[in-house]
C-alpha cells in the first residue's frame, strides 16, 4: 500500500461507480482531516524517487499521471537539492557498473548510458557520470 493523490482515489471512487457529489463530499472530507493532501504526496513521491533511482523528470511525469496538479508539483520540485540527478546518477552508475566489469569498453559505455537513460536522467548528466564512472573503474582495473 502507498498514499495515494486526490485524483487516484476519485478514479477509484468513479470505478466503483460512486455518484460524483457523494465521491466529492468524501474527498474533501478526508482532507479536511488530513488524510489527503497532495502536497505531502508530491513531497513523498519525489523522496521516494531517490531510493527508486530515477531522475527528476521521470518522477515529475509519475506525478502528472497521478493527476497532482502542476503547481503543487513545482512547489514539491523547488525543495529538491539542484544536484540532486548527478548524486542519484551517480550512484546508480556506481552500482551498475559492477555487471559490465570485462566487458568492451564502447559496450560498458553503451550499456551504462542505456540504462541512465532509461531513468530519464538527462544527456549532460548521462554523458557526465558515464565517463566519470567508467574512467574510475579503468583505474582500478589498472
Amino acid at each position: 500500500m502507498r498514499a495515494r493523490s486526490r485524483a487516484e482515489l476519485a478514479r477509484a471512487l468513479a470505478r466503483k461507480h460512486v455518484p460524483n457529489d457523494v465521491a466529492d463530499v468524501v474527498l474533501d472530507r478526508l482532507a479536511e482531516v488530513g488524510l489527503i493532501d497532495d502536497a505531502v504526496f508530491a513531497r513523498d513521491w519525489l523522496a521516494a524517487g531517490e531510493r527508486r533511482q530515477k531522475s527528476r523528470r521521470a518522477l515529475l511525469a509519475e506525478l502528472g499521471e497521478k493527476g497532482v496538479d502542476r503547481d503543487v508539483i513545482e512547489a514539491a520540485v523547488a525543495e529538491l537539492d539542484s544536484d540532486r540527478d548527478y548524486l542519484v546518477a551517480r550512484g546508480f552508475a556506481e552500482r551498475k557498473v559492477r555487471s559490465l566489469v570485462g566487458l568492451d569498453p564502447q559496450v560498458q559505455y553503451r550499456r551504462l548510458a542505456g540504462a541512465l537513460a532509461r531513468r530519464g536522467f538527462g544527456a549532460s548528466v548521462v554523458a557526465q557520470v558515464t565517463r566519470e564512472v567508467l574512467a574510475e573503474t579503468a583505474e582500478l582495473a589498472e
